[in-house]
């Protein structure tokens, strides 16, 4: 186990060209290759614990993976093969949940698992409504946890309208889509993030998105991806909390992903008093451009219950400046969080309170008085969107986080990015 130790930090103007690129989507990258029958070229593909398993099972399917000068080449079988072994989602429920869809119309016996984190996340969400049309999944609790057997086949069309807002499920739906034996339609409650949709579209798929999605199976291979993947607006949304919370605090996040989707916090953040700029750039499969975020003097409550699927990852930042802010800051219809990588209620609220900060925990979210953030230890409970919300956080006052290997799931540079604007040290347990 290693631990972190932040120092308080003072003014720093910060230009983050380094930013993790775009979980999310490097995710789907490899996924969606092999529903080509060309290789698909993908430049910035994030080098995480999480998507480089995700590639490695698109390997263990039968995909050539090669990399010259930045470039990645994904060329797929021309059907993907039945693995020899399990395939390992590490820690990583969107790839769990995504194969979930993707395999369960193809033909062969597959295994999915995880590390001891993903296997106590409940994948009945995907499992329940994929069985309906005809989905041969099984695992333990009946089909809620990993590991997952899949035996594959075709699937029935859907009409499925779902309780939740989940870009996972609403993907893994869509992915048994296109192999299904009719057209299918698919509703929730709000828009979730939508780069699955955006990002089959440019490869042809037809598919349809308003109030209702509607899908058209395939009538053949897809157009190979030719992506350049932008940067994490949730891995960047660190340092803009950092920028808002510290007086003097500035940061430019280059090339981001602008998705309004992707990019709700940031509002939040400006409805609270930071200063928010957005520069858009270009825009292909996704919009892309700059965000600047300065701080605009103490930040004021919050109340955050809409469009919570758009911000969800963001939410234990987000709560950092909630701590910081004058007045009550509530957080509602966020129940999603008990089910991420932790308990991210029970964690964030656990870790203002032994930073002095006034949290209540509610069944679906949590309110927090604003106040002065005092030193403490933090359990980062595995999860490394909290383990990287408190060392913001240690920017103030210093902490002592617990369990931070984490971090490499998603955000490798976090600490080589956090050194430039604070004093940290890590170690490892046993070490002085």
């Amino acid at each position: 186990m290693r631990y972190l130790q932040v120092k308080p930090a003072g003014a720093f103007d910060l230009r983050c060209d380094a930013i993790a690129p775009d979980k999310s989507i490097s995710h789907r990258c490899a996924i969606f290759s092999l529903l080509s029958d060309r290789p698909s070229r993908v430049v910035n593909y994030l080098k995480a614990e999480d998507t480089l398993n995700t590639l490695a099972i698109v390997q263990q399917l039968g995909a050539e993976v090669q990399e010259r000068e930045g470039i990645m080449t994904i060329t797929p079988p021309k059907t993907p093969q039945e693995p020899d072994d399990v395939l390992d989602c590490g820690n990583s429920g969107t790839a769990m949940r995504l194969f979930c869809g993707f395999l369960a119309s193809l033909p062969g016996h597959y295994v999915l698992t995880g590390d001891r984190y993903l296997r106590k996340r409940p994948m009945k969400r995907v499992t329940a409504p994929l069985s309906q049309i005809g989905a041969k999944l099984d695992g333990r609790e009946e089909g809620n946890l990993a590991p997952l057997c899949i035996r594959g086949h075709r699937l029935r069309a859907f009409n499925y309208e779902s309780p939740i807002a989940s870009a996972q499920v609403k993907s893994a739906m869509i992915l048994a889509a296109l192999r299904s034996d009719g057209v299918c339609t698919y509703k929730e409650p709000e828009l979730s993030r939508d780069h699955t949709e955006r990002m089959l579209r440019g490869m042809g798929a037809n598919i349809e998105s308003w109030e209702t999605i509607t899908i058209e199976p395939l009538r053949g291979p897809l157009e190979p991806l030719d992506i350049r993947v932008p940067a994490d607006p949730s891995s960047a949304f660190f340092f803009a909390v950092a920028a808002a919370i510290v007086p003097g605090g500035r940061v430019v996040i280059e090339n981001v992903t602008l998705n309004p989707t992707r990019i709700e916090a940031y509002e939040v953040l400006k409805r609270m008093g930071a200063r928010v700029e957005l520069v858009e750039k270009e825009n292909r499969y996704e919009p892309i451009g700059d965000i600047v975020v300065t701080h605009g003097g103490a930040l004021q409550g919050v109340e955050v219950s809409e469009r919570i699927a758009w911000l969800i990852d963001e939410l234990p930042a987000l709560s950092i400046a909630m701590a910081v802010a004058k007045g009550r800051s509530v957080v509602k219809n966020a129940g999603e969080l008990r089910v991420k990588e932790s308990d991210r209620i029970a964690c964030v609220v656990e870790g203002l309170r032994r930073c002095g900060i006034e949290a209540t925990e509610r069944e679906d979210g949590y309110e927090i008085e604003g106040g002065e953030i005092g030193s403490a230890e933090i359990d980062s409970c595995g999860d490394h969107r909290i383990a990287m919300s408190f060392a913001i956080a240690g920017l103030l006052a210093e902490m002592k986080i617990t369990d931070i290997d984490c971090i490499e799931t998603s955000f490798p540079n976090f600490l080589e990015i956090l050194e430039k604007i604070a004093k940290i040290r890590t170690w490892k347990e046993g070490e002085a």
